[in-house]
């Protein structure tokens, strides 16, 4: 049977695509509170380091620990995420879907409270990095599994929705609920919150249902070194390549004074060219292990669905989009004009509230529209709205057209986040949606993490060219020029504008030219968000390759045996 194949007792299960509107496919589904309890612990897991972005300062001051300290908790939970994603979803094998998700719920809720508790930052770094991450790894996976065993027909085509709407909205509403608790009240707040919802989530998790009993498999440990060691090395590299710089060497680690870049070259190229050799040698041993007649961690001729393929692509530049947005805007709103966490969260509102509400407007049009029609037209409106929020750019992001833009870009993120979860779980038969359900995060992960870095090079990037270039052609004394230039041919740090008259003072300016400095800096920060919105434009715009496979039916029009329903593997690539 190919991965893909719908099982043998099909008709007691969901239809591929979930569109089906009979009244015995209705009366199978839980009721909508499962989904609730659902989307309540997707919400958390994306939510956190959200708020934890913006909530630097705070804990840096609370802990007595640095930035540089806070930015490794960050990216050592995002590692731990990459690094054991895969595992997670085939332990949901393993330990049974429901009792994987509960936990995970346990683990994660358990971290959530040592993080609100720690006096230090080493306690912060185990609760927040170390255990919230294992605990997601279990949530995650099962998340997607469970729908899948739930929902059914139209109902599950809505409860992804409802899953996608809430990874959008915690990514959204993530520097409101932060920058409130943080400018108000106090960053644990936030972890103490996490462990209520946990355990409600926990609570409920009795009306889930797990039609999968345990599988008696062994895991394979060198599969599980390989595609671990192989995602670290890759989100590595893309997180420091705005330090580290892409290819040629910018700020490279250094060992007794010495930098690290092999030949002249940054280490990110380095660390991406290892992780995507070891993921190659990860794909190898899985053939090799079903040869051999053992199970892999990863049954990888699933990628040989071309659905499957498209939609995980879609959904990996879906977030490489949202990432590359949630990184420039909240930069520039608080680094030029200066606006503290909440402010900044209120400015990103429209765009939580357009995301939700067209995330049940798709599930709504996929009677009347394919999935691949509702998700290009998510994918052309996303590129549209780059083009409306660039044209908006100004020193203040006052003028309407920026509310517009971010109200059209959180629409066009619900349109994606209604169809493609349903998309790529339809793909194969449900006794592979744990494993679908870890490709998924780790494709969120991956596209997450290339967004920032793209977007972030390009911002600090160009900052550093328009910085240089505004102040070569300006009036200041030729030696500050000088020095200016010299400054910057390593790029530039991110400072808050009003900072750098300041700065220029300390350096020995008068008054008079360190003022028309720090109106070079923040002439070229507004320059720098204008090129880093070309360059999502052109993400988005990329992102249109990945919808080609996607489903073009409407199962509702489709006469006699709906093409959603008919084994996937004549869909497949050859």
């Amino acid at each position: 049977m190919s991965p893909s194949d719908p099982p043998p007792d099909a008709p007691s299960r969901a239809p591929a695509t979930g569109s089906g509107d009979d009244g015995a496919t209705d009366a199978a589904n839980a009721s909508w509170t499962v989904v609730i309890a659902l989307s309540a612990a997707q919400f958390v897991m994306v939510l956190d380091s959200t708020v934890m972005n913006v909530s630097i300062s705070q804990v840096v001051d609370d802990l007595g620990t640095t930035v540089a300290a806070m930015q490794a908790a960050i990216t050592f939970y995002t590692l731990t995420m990459a690094a054991l994603m895969l595992v997670g979803a085939k332990l949901g094998d393993v330990l049974g879907r429901l009792r994987a998700f509960v936990i995970g719920a346990i683990v994660y809720a358990l971290g959530s409270l040592t993080t609100a508790l720690s006096p230090n930052i080493v306690v912060l770094f185990l609760g927040w990095s170390v255990v919230e991450g294992m605990g997601a790894v279990l949530v995650i996976p099962a998340i997607a599994a469970l729908i899948a065993d739930n929902y059914r027909g139209r109902a599950r085509v809505t409860a992804y929705a409802m899953i996608g709407a809430a990874s959008g909205a915690a990514v959204a509403a993530g520097p409101l609920i932060g920058g409130y608790l943080t400018t108000y009240l106090s960053w644990r707040y936030v972890f103490v919150g996490e462990v209520v919802v946990m355990a409600v989530v926990v609570l409920f998790a009795r009306r889930i249902v797990d039609r999968h009993p345990p599988l008696r498999v062994r895991i394979d440990l060198v599969s599980v070194l390989l595609s671990s060691a192989g995602l670290v090395l890759v989100v590595l590299g893309l997180l420091q390549s705005k330090t580290w710089g892409w290819i040629v060497p910018l700020q490279s680690p250094e060992v007794n004074g010495y930098p690290i870049a092999p030949f002249g070259i940054s280490l990110t190229t380095w660390f991406v060219l290892g992780g995507v050799a070891v993921l190659a040698w990860f794909v190898r041993r899985q053939r090799r292990l079903v040869d051999a007649g053992r199970a892999p961690l990863l049954d990888v001729t699933l990628l040989s669905i071309r659905r499957l393929r498209s939609g995980l692509g879609a959904l990996g530049a879906q977030y490489a989009v949202t990432a590359g947005v949630f990184f420039m805007i909240p930069v520039y709103l608080q680094m030029t004009l200066g606006l503290d966490a909440l402010q900044t969260g209120l400015k990103i509102f429209p765009l939580s509230v357009s995301l939700i509400l067209f995330s049940f407007a798709g599930t709504r049009l996929s009677s009347l529209w394919s999935p691949r029609t509702i998700v290009r037209i998510g994918q052309l409106v996303l590129a549209a709205s780059a083009v409306v929020l660039l044209a908006s750019v100004d020193a203040e992001l006052r003028s309407p057209a920026f509310g517009v833009g971010m109200f059209t870009a959180g629409a066009a993120l619900g349109l994606l986040a209604s169809q493609l979860g349903n998309v790529n779980m339809s793909s194969v038969g449900v006794e592979k949606s744990s494993e679908v359900g870890g490709m998924q995060g780790v494709f969120q992960n991956l596209g997450s993490s290339l967004g920032t870095a793209l977007i972030g090079s390009i911002l600090i990037g160009a900052l550093a060219t328009a910085f240089a270039g505004t102040v070569a052609s300006s009036a200041l004394p030729y030696d500050v020029r000088q020095e200016v230039a010299a400054a910057t041919e390593g790029g530039v740090e991110l400072v808050p504008a009003s900072s750098v008259q300041q700065i220029g003072e300390d350096a020995g300016l008068s008054e008079d030219d360190a003022s028309e400095l720090q109106q070079a800096y923040a002439d070229a920060q507004v320059q720098a968000l204008r090129i880093a919105f070309v360059g999502l434009i052109a993400i988005a715009l990329g992102a249109l390759a990945f919808s080609s496979g996607i489903p073009a039916d409407v199962p509702e029009r489709a006469g006699g045996r709906r093409r959603a329903e008919r084994p996937e593997a004549e869909e497949a690539a050859p």
